[in-house]
């Protein structure tokens, strides 16, 4: 490698309450339609395992079902736009890619996420013509937090963003659920969309 290459790696951002419920092990999906400013102008799966980056400014506690709603308070206590640096906790290997096109599938999945159901139902609306990804997500958490530099191109509302993979390189990390904890989560959202 020259001086000029760097290795990288690739970031999803998701709201940080989403990542406290993932790394603990009380969901193990997300729900994706795209940012506005996405490339393609719509969600595409650009890797299959990537850093979880954690993102405060859309997320709304009424948009969070009450029981999670502190988790928003816990993740912006120390938060504010002027930060210089973000620390990252998760890393996610996709699992599968379901596409949802109708409220009642989706409504299926009420309780297998912190969102309430008139956000999930928005996600789901918006952008009309396109399917809604509920991702599966095996997640690790990093035994060690990786603090990075927040670059300006890690802003707007995009969904994929390139990390300093020489950062990340040999973080130690850990599955949040055990094997038989994961397969029997999967198999409840996979049995409750049949």
């Amino acid at each position: 490698m020259t001086e000029t290459e760097s290795v990288q790696a690739i970031g999803l951002k998701e709201w940080a309450a989403a990542l406290d419920a993932l790394r603990q092990g009380e969901q193990i999906l997300i729900m994706r339609k795209g940012g506005i400013r996405e490339e393609t102008r719509d969600f595409q799966v650009e890797a299959d395992s990537f850093y979880l980056y954690p993102t405060f400014e859309h997320q709304r506690k009424e948009l969070i079902k009450p029981e999670y709603q502190a988790a928003v308070d816990r993740s912006t206590e120390n938060w504010s736009p002027d930060l210089t640096q973000v620390a990252l906790t998760c890393y996610a290997e996709l699992v599968e890619d379901i596409l949802i096109e109708d409220g009642e599938t989706l409504a299926k999945l009420a309780g297998e996420h912190i969102w309430t159901d008139r956000f999930a139902e928005e996600r789901l609306k918006w952008k009309k013509a396109k399917p809604l990804h509920v991702m599966l997500l095996r997640v690790y958490e990093l035994e060690n937090p990786a603090t990075i530099e927040i670059r300006e191109e890690y802003n707007g509302c995009k969904s994929w963003i390139s990390l300093p993979g020489e950062m990340l390189q040999d973080v130690p990390r850990k599955p949040v659920l055990s094997d038989e904890e994961f397969n029997r989560k999967v198999e409840r959202i996979r049995s409750l969309l049949q």
